[in-house]
């Protein structure tokens, strides 16, 4: 069972573009803002360009642990991990897209641009789209009738917890 939350919480991570990256200000105040994603790689980590001196890159640097919530139609995912700010030179080349020469005008030399890796710890997701949304519908209107909650099925939701480097259920 494990396995099959993990791959399908990789499958819907490869499906996104965009999500909302959250940081903590030093104030202790939470911070969201849009991100677009550069790569997902196979252990769920997940890569943004980033400036090196925003305020994102400073928020990160004196607290590491950020959240990443992504969404397309019914289908959602939370991450929660450690971002890391790198100048890694090698994988700005890799990830580069022409896109970014908006936000670092000098591209893939530019001195402000960095790359800002977030360490999925623990990633969460729902999926409410084809089959299992008319399943979803199904069961909420059974719960409806006899009063009680729907269950939240493995199809439909998931939480994989990553220990070591490996993954592991939470739940």
């Amino acid at each position: 069972m494990a396995e099959s939350k993990e791959k399908r919480l990789h499958e819907l991570l490869t499906h996104f573009n965009e999500g909302m990256l959250v940081t903590r200000t030093p104030e202790g105040e939470l911070r969201g803002r849009p991100m677009m994603l550069a790569k997902v790689e196979n252990d769920d980590t997940i890569w943004f360009a980033t400036g090196l001196h925003s305020e994102k890159a400073e928020e990160i640097l004196h607290e590491p642990h950020v959240s990443v919530a992504l969404q397309n139609g019914s289908q959602f995912v939370s991450i929660s991990g450690k971002g890391e700010i790198t100048r890694d030179r090698e994988k700005i080349e890799e990830l580069w897209t022409e896109a970014w020469k908006v936000w670092f005008p000098k591209g893939k030399t530019d001195p402000e641009l960095g790359l800002l890796k977030v360490k999925t710890a623990r990633g969460e997701f729902w999926d409410i789209q084809g089959g299992n949304r008319l399943k979803f519908l199904f069961d909420a209107a059974k719960a409806y009738v006899t009063g009680t909650r729907p269950e939240a099925t493995e199809d439909l939701h998931g939480v994989v917890a990553k220990k070591n480097g490996g993954a592991s259920i939470a739940h």
